[in-house]
């Protein structure tokens, strides 16, 4: 899912490339990927774009007549820039906005759809997409330990909860967590002085140096590699990969549709999480700690040679 630096090169780009620009057409592929009747999505055509926003993950188009076009990518959602008029893209394509200057592609490449399209009218209707989770970037220290203790939840689950933090997802907690050398799983409310200014320093660090490491990819032109999965990553989407700092192979916990990937060396003391998929399939006998974990690759070689 692109989260706050992805949303933010994102919003560059658009500033760019459909601000003061008239909306020509939009044409709807996939229809259920809208969201709301009232007002009627042709009421939009032929306002031009006034400027664009960011709620939280949604990326919000602000246009004549206070109407407001609102894009939720979900998490395989992806804008593209094609020349004006543009085919839309086969199965993956959900809608094309038609400008003067060219096409604004949404697509989707999953087979779960579940990227949206709302158009609403006034600030009003654009309350219903509001969120209480603070800033990142514009908190203080106090206000980042206010949001990350309201609730005991572990270190991943709240730098995740949109109603806690806006704009930082699977990827970018990963990276988070581990610049500030803690584990995923530590309880928010367990959390000392020390680790909770590592974790604001480390948050502010990680989202700054990946927008500007975007910002330079993409330049003047529009962002076509938006992706969760970057090689220059330290942990997240790198299991089993050694970890740039000590070289430990990362490790990760599956969960529903996601994993959470981090150091065992850096963030755990050596000590591996339960992983449920691991559990069920070795009971007690999955290994709990690096050295375990190597003892038991060691008997499994030995049992293959």
């Amino acid at each position: 899912m692109p989260e706050l630096p992805d949303i933010t090169i994102y919003l560059e780009a658009l500033q760019r490339f459909v601000v003061g620009q008239r909306l020509e057409a939009i044409r709807l592929v996939g229809p259920s990927v809208l969201r709301t009747a009232d007002p009627p999505l042709s009421e939009a055509q032929g306002k031009t774009v006034l400027g664009v926003r960011r709620i939280g993950k949604r990326i919000v188009f602000a246009l004549e007549g206070d109407l407001f076009l609102v894009v939720h990518l979900m998490i395989a959602g992806r804008f593209h820039w094609h020349r004006r008029g543009a085919r839309v893209q086969g199965k993956v394509g959900h809608a094309a906005f038609d400008f003067p200057n060219g096409t604004l592609m949404l697509t989707e490449a999953s087979t779960k759809k579940r990227a949206s399209i709302h158009l609403v009218r006034g600030e009003d209707g654009l309350r219903q997409f509001g969120q209480s989770g603070i800033e990142p970037l514009e908190a203080d220290l106090s206000v980042f330990k206010e949001a990350l203790t309201r609730e005991n939840h572990t270190l991943k689950r709240a730098l995740t909860d949109p109603g806690l933090f806006s704009g930082i997802g699977n990827a970018y907690s990963d990276e988070i967590l581990h610049r500030a050398r803690l584990s995923p799983i530590t309880l928010t409310q367990r959390l000392d002085k020390a680790g909770a200014l590592r974790l604001y320093e480390a948050t502010r660090a990680t989202l700054t140096e990946w927008i500007a490491r975007l910002r330079a990819e993409t330049r003047d032109g529009f962002p076509e590699r938006v992706t969760a999965f970057r090689k220059d990553m330290a942990v997240h989407g790198r299991y089993r990969q050694p970890c740039p700092v000590c070289g430990t192979a990362v490790q990760r916990i599956v969960y529903a549709e996601n994993e959470c990937n981090y150091c065992p060396t850096c963030q755990t003391g050596g000590r591996l999480l339960a992983d449920r998929a691991l559990s069920r399939l070795l009971g007690e006998t999955r290994p709990r700690t690096l050295e375990e974990l190597q003892r038991v690759k060691t008997r499994y070689r030995n049992r293959t040679d």
